[in-house]
């Protein structure tokens, strides 16, 4: 039985990475481009990290650039979810080989109207059609980002029609002043 359970445990931590590796905004090497083993390990290590960060979540949207022994993350996180900002440094500082990290990361103000609409775009946008399946996994590929009043789509969708969807239902939320969908297909 416990052969069993870790097992599954092993295939759903596998699927997370997957995901994760889906949902952050490192570069995939183009062909025929030679890409520095250290730099790749780095990368693939901050992809490990991130994916592995408790409070990481679909309102949040978490960014990394690896410039040889750098790394700069960007991207936003809730004020619910401050230490995020922190953990995120911490757990890339510690990756054999990186020597300086850059922490751009955003933390959002706290705002009751926001989580207002954090709440409503979730349930138009995940109810919406075939977009119900992008909430599964450990980290969602696609991150609603809220500031102010103010919408952006994060993250990648598989095809033109989930990105139009996910931009239509999202402008149809109640006290929304704007939405930028920068969903990528992928």
């Amino acid at each position: 039985m416990k052969a069993l359970s870790r097992a599954i445990s092993v295939f759903v931590f596998s699927g997370a990475l997957l995901l994760a590796g889906m949902a952050y905004g490192a570069p995939a090497p183009t062909a025929g481009t030679a890409v520095d083993p250290d730099v790749a390990a780095i990368t693939s290590q901050v992809k490990h990290n991130l994916a592995m960060l408790p409070w990481y979540g679909v309102f949040d949207n978490l960014k990394f650039q690896v410039n040889g022994s750098e790394v700069i993350l960007s991207g936003q996180v809730t004020s619910e979810h401050d230490q995020t900002k922190h953990d995120t440094e911490n757990e890339v500082r510690r990756i054999p080989g990186v020597t300086k990290v850059v922490n751009e990361i955003q933390v959002l103000p706290l705002s009751m109207f926001d989580n207002q609409i954090r709440r409503a775009e979730y349930q138009a946008i995940f109810s919406a059609s075939d977009l119900g399946r992008y909430t599964m996994g450990a980290i969602p590929p696609v991150h609603i980002i809220v500031d102010n009043g103010h919408v952006t789509l994060e993250g990648k969708v598989m095809d033109q029609m989930d990105r139009t969807v996910a931009g239509i239902v999202a402008n149809s939320v109640p006290g929304v002043f704007s939405v930028t969908n920068n969903l990528q297909i992928g």
